[in-house]
């Protein structure tokens, strides 16, 4: 994560201690070690939390649920060769079983 002051307070440590979270600083000067978040991050902001005024928490969850499933299923995604991250998910693990298929 990134470590900025709202990820740095006392508070924050100690409740992610107490909830057994360990909190991995990027190194500062490095932003590309949180790239991937921060772009996942700034999608999303811009496509969901931006473009709708909610009414209820039920309905950003909601919004949200069918966000995340047309964003890992359906979306082409340039890094993955235009292709959805669920299908490059099905892609890896078919070649490392076919790997795996060959050392037996």
């Amino acid at each position: 994560m990134d470590n900025g002051p709202e990820y740095i307070s006392q508070v924050f440590s100690e409740w992610c201690e107490k909830h057994g979270i360990k909190l991995n600083y990027i190194q500062p000067g490095k932003p590309n070690q949180n790239a991937f978040i921060e772009r996942f991050n700034r999608t999303y902001r811009h496509e969901v939390l931006n473009a709708y005024v909610f009414e209820s928490l039920r309905q950003v969850r909601e919004i949200t649920r069918a966000w995340i499933i047309e964003y890992n299923e359906e979306r082409p995604h340039d890094s993955l060769g235009k292709i959805p991250p669920a299908m490059f998910r099905r892609q890896v693990e078919n070649a490392r079983n076919s790997t795996l298929e060959l050392c037996h």
